[in-house]
């Protein structure tokens, strides 16, 4: 009968599970996947970069929706067994809460286990790929960047291309402008173009044509009283001006980031940390980590509470009460992450404190819920604010309708 009773909870909570972690990655993703068509659109195979750098963000993105599907699926799936008694009907068997928190508790612990792959290994190990992608994007020929009549950027010049052939490498009528700072300004117009390969350097070189070349010393300040700059106007048969940025062979090695050491490298590099990290940037991403493999099994104990209801009359402010927790705890964690790294302090007190806290109470309030007949005290106080706030309501409405301006 136990193994039924365990088959049967986990099919409810199988369906909002897999749809939430579905619709959460997909989301997820979608609005990461804009940002990326922005930066790769016209370069070669675009899109074919864009959905290799979205499979590279899959395990980042991954460590973030299954906390929370696993969290909505319990709110949806125990829910609905309250709702249509069939927690009453277990309860009445003999069948306990805390017997069918069971599986449940279980499954969270297998997913907490993924997690310590997901966080400690595919985690690290695609954010260092994903940044290697973007790295050879930013430093791909920016001809193959340009757009007709449209200002790109190339670190300190901005150019529009009027005609563009990509399979020929020319183009016609280019307006290049390149601020230097301190180094002045530079402002080239020419008839033709075309991109040449050059082994003297390693940037992307154009070869223009027929042009107008206007130089100045330094940037104009209307208001100072010091002579205008200096300028020089030119022209040109033929220039090479580089443009870009230096493109090397291959990326730098694994591992100057600390989110992109495996947990047991982060662990054995704590008291070495890399070239590009510090100390306390160490500390907080290992016990960041540790914090978000151990939520997992603490949020069946904190969800159920929030999913059993008044059957007559449901509050649906449990899930916005239950949500808002998660989402306060995981900005807590983050939080503490941060003020770690930046200031040193222990992550026992920024980051473990506040998360046991969150444990504790999730443990009081599924105790109180499965083993105590004693009335959930939320229900009252949240009844109590409801109707504070709709007779202010109501009162408002009726001065309104009755012309009263006070």
């Amino acid at each position: 009968m136990f193994r039924i009773v365990d088959r049967y909870v986990l099919s409810q909570l199988a369906k909002p599970l897999m749809i939430s972690i579905t619709i959460g990655l997909l989301v997820l993703l979608a609005e990461r996947m804009v940002r990326l068509l922005d930066t790769t659109l016209g370069k070669k195979n675009s899109f074919g970069v864009v959905f290799e750098m979205l499979a590279y963000l899959v395990p980042h993105y991954l460590g973030l929706a299954i906390p929370a599907a696993l969290f909505l699926g319990l709110l949806y799936s125990f829910n609905k067994m309250s709702r249509d008694s069939e927690i009453d009907a277990f309860l009445a068997s003999g069948i306990g809460l805390h017997r069918l928190a069971q599986p449940v508790a279980i499954l969270s612990l297998i997913l907490a286990a993924l997690s310590i792959l997901i966080v400690g290994w595919l985690q690290p190990h695609g954010r260092y790929a994903y940044r290697a992608v973007v790295f050879n994007v930013e430093n791909v020929d920016v001809f193959y960047l340009a757009e007709e009549g449209i200002f790109m950027q190339a670190r300190s010049r901005t150019f529009i291309l009027d005609k563009l052939n990509r399979s020929a490498g020319s183009f016609e009528r280019i307006f290049l402008f390149d601020n230097r700072g301190d180094g002045g300004l530079e402002t080239v117009t020419a008839a033709t173009g075309r991109l040449i390969q050059n082994t003297n350097t390693p940037l992307p070189v154009l070869r223009l044509e027929n042009g107008h070349r206007l130089q100045i010393d330094r940037a104009p300040d209307p208001g100072s009283s010091q002579p205008p700059p200096a300028s020089t106007v030119s022209t040109f048969d033929i220039a090479d001006t580089p443009l870009g940025q230096v493109a090397d062979k291959t990326f730098r090695p694994r591992g100057d980031d600390e989110r992109e050491l495996t947990l047991p490298e982060l662990i054995l590099q704590q008291d070495h940390p890399p070239q590009g990290a510090t100390p306390d940037e160490m500390r907080a991403e290992l016990h960041k980590r540790l914090v978000t493999i151990l939520t997992l099994p603490m949020l069946p104990f904190l969800a159920v509470p929030f999913a059993l209801g008044r059957r007559r009359n449901q509050r649906n402010y449990r899930f916005g009460i239950a949500l808002v927790l998660l989402v306060a705890l995981n900005e807590i964690i983050e939080q503490g992450a941060i003020t770690t790294q930046a200031h040193g302090t222990s992550p026992w007190l920024t980051m473990w404190l506040p998360f046991l806290i969150f444990t504790a109470y999730a443990a009081w309030r599924f105790w109180t819920t499965a083993f105590t007949l004693k009335a959930d005290g939320l229900d009252g106080f949240i009844d109590r604010i409801a109707n504070v706030l709709r007779q202010f309501f109501r009162r408002i409405a009726v001065r309104i309708l009755h012309g009263d301006p006070a």
